[in-house]
């Protein structure tokens, strides 16, 4: 490569080269401006700072020698004071550059090969630098391609301008390809890597198939109907839940299509996938009826603290409600996120008889009542002494049989009753080795306490070490799934918020906080709280 090589030659070799690639012929320029002067400095020597420019018009390359000017100089090569600066260039000042043109030169073989390296890695950088660019913004869409090769069981994808990767976990099982198969998949994340953008696809992802609904339902493109959400069992089954915001137009039979053609062209990409389209309704109890079908649902007992659902069906319902392998039941779940148990309704009958005959037994044992008197009770919804012995007294008036002076004395009764109980479990954790601080702590009762004690706290400085949700409990994230977290206190029906006061009193009371403090945490709490439901709230506006 010699320096009074063609002129235009730079210029012609750039082009061709950003042409192959698809990349902006300046950038290539730029790469062989620095290979070049990369291969200068192997020349006259690697401590000089040597640059290389091409004119973009007339591909004239020109090599300066460049030193900055400063105060003082550390390195003879690259820098110059300012008096030198000033004998060579007048007016030159602190922080200027001082460029000296080098003459015309041949490259050896060596340095030559290394500009060409230098070229080629600048061009491969910008290559992939593009493809980046270019599939960042088609993430979350689907994209066609053909099958390349088969590597581990993934199957890489050319991409039209580049290679992308369907990992084995994100092929539908039973699904085979072939070198040269053309193929849809949804493109799951682009990551930008050492070794070029990395594309991974998916064929397994919910949202693959709503974005194939969106494709093939014009209402959904349009936005007259809306997918909520999908729930996949890839290769086999899936729900989807959809809502319309316009009153004419029906959204299951929107997707469903004529004759089933719409969502027939969705199952035939899934490799057979049966596809059971659901109505969306804001109503929970009412969306998950609607989400267990073809099963009929009879009854729905909804416990939201735990996100929890009780589903009730009749008899000759239950193998169809919970589907083969539990498939029906599972989907469900995870299109209503809810967690959901299934009974029958003998087995709910069987249950309900047997709370009502425990209770029963409570009442007698702990009110020295009759049987009658003890399943009126039960049957009017008390279920322990506190309530009995702490309602207002109106309530037990309404209860048929019942007159004033019979409620009083059940009132006086279970207080009596509940005396003993407390006196007992008073005594128990004393044995237990719990100390005054706690048992005299307010809002602890002696069942709570005897809780407490059974898990190791048996002061109150043990008791205010304790996080809110180990008392009241909560839910955590383990391996993408909500498992329950149970609390100490939780059969007591603590909620969050009132074994965070209790917490924070504890501490108060050590003296760990002052109470300033705990004011200003618990304003802080309530903020947090509050950004926490604004956040929520803003994500699920985002995601309908």
């Amino acid at each position: 490569m010699a320096h009074a090589a063609n002129k235009l030659e730079l210029l012609q070799i750039a082009d061709a080269v950003a042409r192959e690639k698809l990349i902006d012929p300046g950038l290539v320029i730029e790469a062989m401006e620095e290979s070049l002067g990369k291969a200068a400095r192997s020349r006259y020597g690697a401590e000089y700072d040597i640059r290389a420019h091409i004119d973009r018009r007339s591909g004239e390359l020109t090599m300066t020698r460049v030193r900055t000017v400063v105060e003082e100089v550390e390195n003879t090569f690259t820098e110059v004071t300012v008096a030198e600066a000033q004998a060579e260039k007048p007016g030159a000042e602190l922080g200027d550059e001082l460029t000296d043109a080098l003459p015309p030169m041949d490259f050896g073989r060596i340095a030559a090969q290394s500009a060409k390296q230098v070229i080629l890695q600048k061009v491969r950088e910008a290559e992939r630098d593009r493809q980046y660019e270019e599939f960042k913004d088609r993430k979350g869409t689907i994209i066609n391609g053909l099958v390349r090769r088969m590597e581990y069981g993934n199957v890489i994808v050319d991409v039209g301008a580049g290679e992308a990767v369907l990992r084995r976990d994100q092929v539908i099982p039973r699904e085979a390809f072939r070198n040269g198969d053309r193929i849809r998949c949804y493109v799951r994340d682009v990551r930008r890597e050492p070794r070029g953008p990395q594309i991974f696809l998916s064929r397994t992802a919910p949202e693959f198939m709503a974005e194939l609904f969106k494709m093939e339902v014009p209402e959904i493109y349009d936005g007259v109907i809306e997918i909520r959400a999908v729930a996949r069992d890839p290769g086999s089954r899936a729900k989807i839940a959809v809502i319309s915001y316009d009153g004419g137009v029906d959204p299951v039979g929107a997707c469903v299509g004529m004759r089933g053609s719409r969502v027939q062209a969705v199952v035939s990409e899934l490799n057979g996938e049966k596809i059971d389209i659901i109505p969306w309704n804001d109503d929970a109890a009412t969306f998950l009826v609607n989400a267990l079908q073809p099963a009929e649902v009879a009854k729905v007992v909804m416990d939201e603290d735990a996100a929890r659902m009780e589903v009730v069906v009749p008899d000759e319902q239950l193998s169809l409600a919970i589907g083969r392998r539990g498939q029906n039941v599972r989907l469900a779940s995870q299109l209503t996120g809810w967690d959901i148990d299934i009974m029958t309704e003998a087995q709910e009958s069987e249950r309900r008889q047997a709370e009502f005959a425990q209770r029963s037994k409570l009442f007698m044992a702990a009110l020295d009542a009759d049987e009658m008197v003890a399943q009126l009770l039960v049957s009017e919804g008390f279920t322990s002494l506190e309530e009995v012995a702490y309602v207002e007294i109106d309530e037990l008036l309404t209860i048929d049989g019942f007159d004033e002076d019979t409620a009083n004395e059940l009132q006086t009764r279970a207080r009596e009753a509940l005396e003993l109980i407390n006196r007992a479990a008073v005594k128990k954790a004393r044995e237990q080795g719990v100390e005054d601080s706690l048992l005299e702590f307010e809002g602890l009762t002696p069942q709570m306490i005897l809780k407490l004690s059974a898990d190791g706290i048996k002061n109150l400085e043990d008791f205010a070490q304790c996080a809110d949700w180990e008392l009241a409990g909560g839910f955590s994230v383990e391996n993408g799934k909500r498992v329950k977290d149970v609390g100490l206190l939780e059969e007591f029906d603590m909620d969050i918020e009132e074994a965070r006061d209790l917490v924070m009193t504890a501490r108060v009371l050590l003296g760990w906080i002052t109470p300033e403090e705990l004011v200003a945490q618990q304003a802080a709490a309530a903020a947090e709280a509050d950004a926490r439901a604004a956040e929520a709230d803003a994500e699920e506006e985002a995601g309908a």
